[in-house]
């Protein structure tokens, strides 16, 4: 009862409400642009808010967050180009029910289950996070590492065509993350006596220059595709008709919510596996699936919403980002000086309730918004991104000059921008790279620490992997790994 007092008293705290709202209103814009992802708006607010309260920057970034998500369904709906990777599924549907005039009908269908996905993803968060962390403080510095690199070995399986490229991405941020001084020893390491490389390379230009410059240069290279934009008929929906399939959405939420909680498969993930459930699932549908079935909408949304809470129980509890918001979302709390992992919740229960409290406030804004703004503003969405690229250069460079004050941040995120930039020309998966170089240094002090704690041991490789969380950890690793050589493939397809 005192953290659900905890959480509402959030909701009369103005400030808070504010915050929250801007960054509604703020994942509202930026999403619903082809080009302008959650992800590289999370990475500006970074260097935003860094000299922020950490409540007031985590309420923003959860606003932007939820809010953002949904948005990329509304130029997936009107114009047939997702906003963002979650809503590609939602284009199979929504895009032909707005070819019939009825881009308002979709709209609102994604608006009510994209909420449903978000409060059940965010409820689930706040009711298993605690078991979760109690669970972890059983782990030892072996296990962290095994935990990590499971992560890294999830999301070069699931985020790229190519497993060999997912790993080669991956391995390049590790090596990046690797820069700086040892933090055992003390010595530079791959620093090429560069003074300015001595404390590490920072995280926020090195995201805004992945996320941020680099979507510029793919547009200046023509590699994003413009839109026609559907009609808008005014048509009258009632709400008990669009909320007639709420039971069966907490199915595809869940989908979403386990989904998410895997390191590196998220929301696009999760949608295309809903989608495929509906068409099992729902044997008469409202047309057929690919044609303007509302079904299909009602699938994808409420899975890569839900998905939201999925991924920030690992981020949480284990230090370990779901996807690639959260893993930009973990770099906002070494940022401000804060540890997520088994220990967060006990240590800062006051955040973890903000983090909850703004999730669902977000939620709220997200109804009010999708429903009333939305439609609005649709025609935003249809200005020449060409236009809108000179201002996000510029926001690119004042933000990582922000973090430290110093021009070389600036040289920094120009050097990520053009290596993300031929990394997704070549289809190489930035995701990876973002992750390793935020779990890379935390991954090196744990497999360090625990082969010191294994060396004065009789037995070293018991002592290493002699326990049963680690054995298990290992098996998952081996699993992924042996499951993406050609021959094992060959012989379980035979």
């Amino acid at each position: 009862m005192d953290a659900i007092l905890e959480v509402l008293a959030y909701f009369t705290n103005m400030r808070f409400v504010l915050m929250v709202f801007s960054g509604a209103v703020s994942g509202l814009l930026v999403g619903a642009i082809p080009g302008l992802t959650v992800s590289m708006a999370t990475a500006l607010l970074v260097s935003v808010t860094y000299t922020w309260a950490a409540q007031d920057a985590l309420a923003m970034v959860m606003g932007v967050y939820v809010v953002g998500v949904f948005s990329g369904a509304l130029s997936a709906i009107l114009l047939n180009i997702p906003g963002a990777p979650a809503s590609v599924v939602t284009t199979l549907d929504g895009y032909p029910l707005a070819r019939q005039g009825r881009a308002r009908e979709a709209l609102r269908y994604a608006t009510w289950y994209s909420l449903i996905g978000s409060l059940f993803g965010i409820l689930m968060l706040w009711a298993l996070a605690r078991p979760i962390s109690a669970f972890a403080l059983r782990f030892q510095p072996m296990d962290y590492f095994l935990l990590a690199l499971f992560g890294l070995t999830m999301v070069g399986a699931l985020t790229a065509t190519s497993f060999k490229r997912g790993l080669v991405s991956a391995c390049l941020g590790l090596v990046v993350s690797m820069v700086g001084l040892d933090s055992v020893l003390g010595t530079p390491r791959l620093t090429f006596g560069i003074q300015q490389l001595t404390a590490g390379i920072h995280i926020v230009p090195v995201l805004i220059g992945l996320f941020g410059f680099s979507e510029v240069l793919m547009v200046l290279g023509g590699q994003q595709d413009e839109g026609e934009m559907a009609r808008m008929l005014k048509s009258l929906i009632k709400t008990r008709e669009v909320l007639k399939h709420w039971a069966v959405s907490l199915y595809f939420s869940l989908i979403g919510l386990l989904v998410g909680a895997l390191p590196g498969a998220g929301a696009p993930v999760a949608s295309f596996l809903a989608y495929g459930s509906a068409k099992k699932l729902i044997k008469k549908p409202s047309a057929p699936f690919g044609e303007g079935a509302v079904e299909g909408i009602v699938a994808s949304e409420s899975a890569n919403n839900a998905c939201i809470g999925g991924a920030m129980i690992p981020m949480l509890t284990l230090a370990i980002p779901g996807d690639a918001v959260t893993a930009i979302m973990l770099s906002v709390f070494y940022v401000h000086g804060l540890r997520p992992g088994p220990l967060f919740i006990r240590q800062s229960p006051e955040l973890f309730h903000s983090i909850i409290a703004a999730g669902l406030l977000a939620c709220v804004f997200l109804l009010l918004l999708g429903l009333f703004v939305a439609p609005r503003i649709a025609r935003l969405i249809t200005l020449p991104r060409r236009v809108l690229m000179p201002l996000v250069a510029v926001l690119c460079a004042v933000g990582a000059f922000a973090g430290n004050n110093r021009l070389f941040d600036v040289g920094v995120m120009l050097v990520f921008g053009v290596l993300g930039f031929v990394m997704r020309r070549r289809h190489y998966p930035v995701a990876p790279m973002t992750l390793a170089i935020v779990l890379g240094r935390m991954m090196d002090e744990h497999f360090r620490r625990a082969v010191s704690l294994a060396l004065p041991e009789e037995n070293f490789v018991m002592a290493l992997f002699g326990r049963p969380i680690t054995l298990a950890l290992l098996a998952l690793v081996l699993i992924v790994l042996l499951s993406k050589l050609p021959w094992v493939r060959k012989r379980f397809k035979k």
